[in-house]
This record gives structure tokens, sequence and C-alpha cells, in this order.
């Protein structure tokens, strides 16, 4: 009986303890599922291993992907909620594009399996900017900038439409209207150019520029309002900084409020220009570089006046100003790049990454989202990735590298851009840390998470 009974008692301490077992092995799989691993990392040096293939795309070990969304229409840029609600802008200001059905979708995982399983569309055209502050969902919608009161967790927004900011150009030229909101309410827009170098002629062999370049007292700058305030008229007096052909890829840094913005740099030197640049058309192909820059009120950064050349390492005239490739003399006084990348990748977001989920050295630094060139020829075409640069101090400290890549799903020398699957566009922190993804041509979000989901170094 004695012997029985022991027996038991150990019987019952080993079904504890496999049930114990149990119980963690499923909420490690819960965890591990939730960041698409198979293992947890256990040493800097050992990576877990993912489930899948990661959404098609080549990332660095320890880090996995999964198709958070599909194919929900020209997926521009990207804002997540503190309870996690994902809000995409849907661009439907292209000439002759199919519309949206909507200016926003919105997107929710009432799982947490880390896909999408509730959506709600918001307004009716959208644009490129979207971003959510002081209890809003603000939207850019072309040539105006709305927005509506949102509850903490109300996926679609129960606040009337609202308009902020009205009578923005958007036409002829670059259309996006991408946005960034300050921790002091500041709300600022992009206006790009709506043309190529301001010449007499537009994208025309040998024409001029305007001298002085009167578009740059409506385009090609960052204007700023009050994201609180109603009612806003766009206006000249309301640049924040110029010179910058077309700011995509615009953000306030979290810990110390700086913007910054990438620029997505001319076309056509040689095309416009073979006198100047007569040998072969590789110039172009490499020139100008694309840059990261860090702005402040009053900034001038050169467009159309400069170009960053890779060559000479630095701004150097434009040839419709008299340029050769080497002269500085219209570049005095304007504001160098935090960071060149090469040229022709069209850098669309930028993000600096403050979560836990993503190895840690990624905190250190900025990421990037290039939607891809169509004008390297006779190079290959380049971007179409993800990128991340390290950066201390507010300073570049290394050289780029290649974060997220495949988008394209073809080999580097068939990439072009109506061939290419997949395109990067917005870029997103969740609140539980996930790095989010948006393409506009597949309409795919992609979340992003690290195997052991700690984020350790």
């Amino acid at each position: 009986m004695r012997l029985s009974n022991r027996w038991s008692m150990q019987s019952a301490a080993l079904a504890a303890l496999l049930l114990a077992t149990t119980l963690a092995c499923s909420s490690a799989e819960r965890t591990v599922s939730d960041s698409a691993a198979g293992t947890l990392a256990t040493a800097d040096t050992v990576f877990a291993k993912c489930v899948g293939d990661n959404a098609g795309l080549t990332l660095p070990a320890g880090v996995c992907a999964n198709v958070f969304a599909d194919s929900i229409g020209r997926a521009r840029h990207i804002a997540v909620a503190p309870n996690g609600d994902v809000y995409v802008a849907l661009e439907g200001t292209a000439p002759m594009s199919t519309p949206q059905g909507a200016a926003v979708i919105a997107l929710r995982d009432t799982t947490g399996d880390g896909r999408a399983d509730v959506t709600a569309k918001i307004g009716t055209t959208g644009n490129t900017g979207v971003a959510l502050a002081n209890g809003y969902l603000y939207v850019d919608e072309g040539t105006r900038i709305v927005r509506y009161k949102r509850g903490d967790n109300e996926l679609a927004p129960s606040g009337a439409r609202e308009v902020i900011v009205q009578g923005i150009p958007l036409r002829p030229g670059h259309r996006a209207r991408n946005i960034a909101i300050g921790n002091d309410s500041a709300l600022y827009v992009n206006v790009g150019s709506f043309s190529n170098s301001c010449q007499k002629k537009d994208r025309t062999a040998e024409s001029p520029g305007n001298d002085p370049c009167t578009e740059l007292e409506t385009r090609a700058g960052i204007w700023r309002f009050d994201a609180n305030k109603a009612g806003q008229s766009f206006t000249p007096s309301a640049r924040f900084a110029t010179g910058i052909r077309n700011g995509m890829g615009l953000t306030v840094r979290p810990n110390d409020g700086a913007v910054f913005v990438t620029q997505h740099g001319r076309d056509q030197l040689h095309d416009n220009w073979p006198k100047v640049f007569p040998t072969t058309t590789q110039y172009q192909a490499n020139n100008p570089g694309e840059e990261l820059l860090q702005v402040s009120q009053g900034d001038d950064f050169g467009w159309p006046y400069c170009y960053y050349s890779m060559e000479e390492k630095r701004l150097v005239t434009a040839p419709e100003y008299g340029g050769d490739g080497k002269k500085t003399d219209r570049c005095e006084g304007k504001k160098p790049a935090v960071a060149v990348f090469p040229a022709h990748w069209a850098p669309m977001s930028v993000l600096f990454y403050t979560g836990n989920r993503l190895p840690a050295k990624y905190r250190d630094g900025v990421f990037v989202a290039f939607h891809g060139s169509w004008n390297r020829a006779p190079e290959p075409q380049g971007g179409y990735r993800v990128v991340f640069q390290p950066m201390a101090g507010g300073q570049t400290s290394g050289e780029f590298e290649t974060f997220a890549d495949g988008f394209a799903a073809l080999p580097p020398e068939q990439v072009q851009p109506d061939k290419a699957k997949h395109r990067p566009v917005g870029l997103a922190q969740g609140p539980d840390g996930a790095f989010y993804i948006t393409d506009d041509v597949g309409g795919r979000v992609y979340r992003l998470t690290s195997a052991g989901g700690t984020g350790s170094r």
C-alpha cells in the first residue's frame, strides 16, 4: 500500500511536471508563433529559426517576417495605434488610377497570430500620408490634410472629418503630401516639386534653369502647420525648409523631436546635358546620391541649383545653372546631408526604431525604405529594399546595410518597376515593437519581429 501510495504520489508529481512542461511549451509556441519563430534564441551567436519563407523576403539572421495583410490596394504610408490597430493610406490621386474605395484602410488582428482579420475603410480618396496623434487619425487627401477623432479602441474613427489644412498645391509633379507630427503638435507636410530641375522647359535637353526658381515659393520644401488647429490654409509663409525636391521620407525623431527627411534626387543629367556629361550614361545612372537630411527651421538644401555628386562627395552646381559636375559656386551655404545612398533608389519613408522585437543594434540608427529606380540604365535598376543606416550622436556611424530585400521577387538583372512583384513604401513600429512595411504594387503589409522576440544584442 505504501509503495502504491508512493507510486501514486510520484505519478502525480510526474504528471504535474509534464503538465507544467506542456504549458510552458505551449506558451513558448504562442510566443514563437507571434514572432514567426521556430525556437527561442538563447545566446547572442545563436539565432532562432523562422517558420515559413519569411514572406519571400531576405532578412538578417534572427529576424522573421509574415504577411499581416495582402491585396489591400495601393498601400502607401502606415501608422500603428497604441492598441495595435494598423492604418494604411491608399493612393487614389494618381492620374488614370483605379479608385481605391477609401482614403485609408484600417486593419486589426483579433487573434494575436500576426495577421489582420478585421478591416474597415475610412474616407473616400487618399494619397500617401497618414499619422496618429492627439487622439486623432490624420490623413493626406492630396490638396488637404484632414483628421478624424478616434477613440482608444475604435478601429474606424467615430469622429467627423475635419479639415486641418486646405489649398495645398498638388499637380503637376510630385503628388505625395506625406506628413509627420511632432510632440509639440507641429504638423510637417512634404510638398514636392512640380518639375525635375526647374528648367524653363521641363525635362528638355539643354533648357536652362529658371533663375531664380520661383517654384520654391510654393513647392520643393517642408511646410509646418498646427496639428490642433482646423481651417488653416496653405501659404508660402508657412514654409519650414526649402530646396528639397521631394521629401517623401519625413519623420520626427522620438528622443529629441528633430525632423528628418529623405530627398528624391533629380533625373536625366546625361539625357538633358549630353555636352556636359558626354561619354556614357553611367554618370547619370550613378548620380545624384539620394540624401537623408536633418531639417531645422529655415534650412536650404540646394535644389534645383545643386545636387549631390557621388564622385565629388559633396553638393555641386547643377548644369541648368552652369555646373559641370565639379563646380560648387551655387551651393555655398546649402546644408549638407546626414547620409547619402545610391542614385535613383527613391527613398519613400524613414523610421527610428525604439522597440525590442528586433535585435538591439537596430535602435542605434534609422531605417529607410527604397521604392526602387526606373532610370539607372545601362546599370541594373537598384533599390527595392529596406536598409538600416547606423547612427551615433545624430551622425552616421558606418555604412548602411541592407535589412530587408527580395521584394521584387526577381533576379537583380531582371528587376524593372513594371515587373517587380512588390515595392516597399511605408515603415512603422507597433506598440509591441513589431516592424511593419507596406508595398504599393501587391498591396501587401509585412510584419517583422526577431525570432526570439527579446531584442538582445
